[in-house]
């Protein structure tokens, strides 16, 4: 299996990392001596991703410089993508937005988390349904967790930050691939909700629970990988932390 597409999805200020992203949107956040998603786009070449879209919003100028710089500096072809509505809705918005980007296999990614170059691969190798969401196993999980039930063969049944303690067993870190009819399937979930009065207030993984009932959605786990979501201040503190092990290991030197 390749993928040579992915889709970042980059349009929020991260409110919650206030007064850190006052000015900077959270993509643009310096770790180790690179942005945040200069990590990313790192860990997505160096598994033959080529064509990257960066969804962009909040300074949404500051994003499009900086993608010009990653495609000198990487030679992929990084475009931007601006959402007009990225105040007003959650990213099952932004993922409309992009939904034309949507025409063959692709990796979606949330534009806050920092995933290593093996995480990507072992998604793209353990592809086997159209839809493939990347989770990770804890032994608990708090509140502010994407919770993922799924059942001995990796088939998930449902996703949500509401699944209870007894129903849950993994969770997503806001990776998916979409692969064979996984696009199609996808975007016309995406259109069908964004038509109902509350899409806009939807996040895009709702879909994937709305598709999960039925249609077959596979989970890869990355259990033992480094990855880290940067959402609140402790957050940064940790993603600071693994980032210089990376730096110091020489990983994706520029």
């Amino acid at each position: 299996m390749t993928i040579s597409k992915a889709i970042i999805l980059s349009a929020g200020q991260g409110s919650r990392l206030l007064p850190l992203t006052r000015d900077i949107p959270k993509c643009l956040i310096e770790l180790g001596g690179r942005s945040l998603i200069s990590w990313q786009v790192a860990a997505l070449v160096a598994n033959g991703i080529r064509d990257i879209v960066v969804v962009t919003g909040f300074r949404t100028e500051r994003v499009e410089d900086h993608a010009l710089q990653l495609y000198r500096d990487t030679g992929a072809r990084i475009r931007t993508l601006f959402n007009p509505f990225f105040q007003v809705a959650d990213n099952l918005g932004t993922c409309w937005i992009a939904r034309e980007e949507m025409d063959r296999d692709f990796i979606i990614l949330n534009g806050d988390t920092i995933v290593s170059d093996e995480i990507v691969a072992r998604l793209i190798d353990g592809v086997k349904e159209p839809i493939t969401v990347t989770v990770d196993v804890k032994a608990d999980y708090d509140d502010d967790d994407m919770k993922v039930n799924r059942d001995a063969e990796g088939r998930l049944h449902q996703i949500g930050k509401r699944l209870l303690p007894p129903d849950t067993n993994a969770e997503s870190i806001g990776m998916l691939a979409f692969t064979g009819d996984g696009p199609s399937i996808f975007r016309n979930q995406v259109d069908q909700m964004m038509r109902t009065p509350d899409g806009v207030e939807r996040w895009y993984l709702r879909a994937i629970d709305v598709i999960a009932k039925g249609n077959r959605v596979g989970t890869v786990s990355i259990e033992g990988l480094e990855w880290q979501e940067v959402d609140f201040p402790q957050d940064v503190e940790a993603a600071e932390a693994l980032t210089a092990k990376w730096v110091a290991e020489g990983r994706y030197a520029k």
